[in-house]
């Protein structure tokens, strides 16, 4: 996958010029909602493009008060983190079809889905622009995404809160909590799909 990226602004008074993460000594820096760093919105964009996403104003909207002065860096580093689940779980993803219910929670728990299921969704997308690459032209569906979607749904559906409650009250913590909550979501997961039982 490639990506091209580049971005443009003003200059302006009373701004820091920052780019690549770097303060440069000026008499003008760059306006904008965040730091302006062109160099890593470029970076950005560029790496969001490789994935098949919207652009970073999608991610960081200029009218969105909590990018006000937000660190380029910061946006580098949203960027790559969702490359990085890309790069691990590429193959996973694609090949989910196969999979029965516990390995889809477990890939749903690998990728962060549960806490970041807007991530997760960009991930997909990324994926099915990843398949139409792989096969020289658009498929005409990518089963793999409505059925993760599914997946997750049923995940997040589970009354977790009450689940850890519970298990904290009997004095479990951490992985021993985790594991308590990876049951009903299996089970769940395998409803939602349609199994009698629970298939790993």
């Amino acid at each position: 996958m490639t990506g091209i990226g580049y971005d443009v602004h003003q200059f302006a008074e009373d701004r820091p010029l920052v780019l690549g993460g770097v303060t440069i000594p000026h008499s003008h820096g760059l306006a904008g909602h965040s730091d302006a760093d062109v160099l890593c919105h470029a970076i950005a964009d560029a790496v969001l493009g490789a994935l098949g996403q919207p652009d970073i104003g999608h991610f960081f909207p200029p009218g969105d008060p909590a990018c006000l002065g937000i660190s380029s860096l910061k946006i580098l580093e949203k960027c790559r983190e969702l490359a990085d689940v890309v790069a691990m779980e590429h193959g996973n993803i694609h090949r989910s079809s196969e999979l029965g219910a516990a390995a889809l929670v477990r890939l749903l728990e690998r990728c962060d889905a549960l806490r970041k299921p807007q991530r997760f969704a960009n991930l997909l997308a990324a994926m099915q622009c990843s398949a139409m690459a792989d096969a020289g032209a658009a498929p005409a569906v990518y089963p793999q995404r409505q059925r993760l979607l599914v997946a997750l749904a049923a995940a997040q559906a589970i009354a977790a809160d009450t689940i850890a409650k519970d298990a904290m009250a009997r004095g479990l913590q951490g992985p021993a909590i985790g594991e308590l909550l990876q049951q009903p979501r299996v089970v769940a997961v395998a409803t939602a799909l349609g199994w009698q039982a629970a298939p790993g």
